[in-house]
């Protein structure tokens, strides 16, 4: 599965969104407090909106939208017919399916929108068939704890980057970093990921790093990069026990 993020065009913007709202509350003839009264939400809350510094959950979305009697998609201004069925199988309450016409591309523009447990559920279908690790770094913000561990343990890790790894590193529990760490001892994560990976994870078994060089599974150079993890990991401890 691959994703094209990088093209501005189909990234969502909340930008859009908040055009669209000051337009339809102006047409309505009705004031921020007015809108915020009927939302439950405060003036500033709706600001924010408007100005596109934040955006609503789904539920608020679809508030709105009985306010203005205006469909959710020319709301926030979908332009694919992707994300327009991802909406209608989220409004309606059925199972987000991913195929020809609804792509990961299509959820990923939409996760901004979409609660966790949502997203949960959508990506089922990316834990069979696996899922590109930069498609992962475009939904971890949105993505619960437990959806990522899934989506790294069964992720397609053809070439992925140690910039992109790097990316997720802060966003992993321990679960995800031993799904990932097993990844590394088979070969499908690129060594020089340790150097970044082995500061970040206090209980990780350098001997087993070793074992894999010995089996000739990872090159005698990951025992580098091993080392410089190492020296990372133990200077940040040292400094810790400084700090107390």
């Amino acid at each position: 599965m691959s994703t094209n993020n990088n093209n501005k065009e189909n990234v969502f913007e909340i930008t859009r969104f908040g055009i669209n709202l000051a337009r339809l509350r102006k047409a309505h003839d009705m004031t921020q407090s007015e809108l915020a009264d009927k939302l439950n939400l405060t003036r500033q809350a709706i600001s924010r909106y408007e100005n596109g510094d934040s955006f609503p959950d789904i539920s608020i979305l679809v508030l709105i939208c009985e306010i203005f009697d205006v469909a959710l998609v020319d709301l926030i201004g979908v332009k694919t017919t992707g994300e327009k069925n991802i909406l209608k199988q989220v409004l309606n309450g059925e199972e987000i399916k991913i195929n020809a016409e609804s792509t990961v591309d299509d959820l990923i523009n939409l996760a901004p929108i979409l609660k966790p447990s949502i997203l949960e559920k959508a990506v089922k279908d990316f834990q069979l068939q696996g899922i590109n690790i930069e498609a992962i770094t475009n939904l971890v913000q949105y993505i619960n704890d437990k959806t990522l561990y899934h989506l790294l343990q069964n992720a397609n890790y053809e070439s992925p980057s140690s910039e992109l790894l790097t990316i997720l590193l802060p966003y992993m529990d321990d679960e995800s970093k031993w799904a990932v760490f097993a990844k590394i001892l088979e070969g499908k994560v690129d060594y020089q990921f340790l150097e970044q990976f082995i500061p970040a994870c206090q209980w990780i078994d350098l001997s087993l790093i070793e074992a894999a060089v010995v089996e000739g599974v990872l090159n005698e150079e990951a025992l580098m990069f091993m080392q410089k993890g190492a020296q990372e990991r133990y200077r940040r401890r040292a400094t810790s026990i400084l700090w107390r």
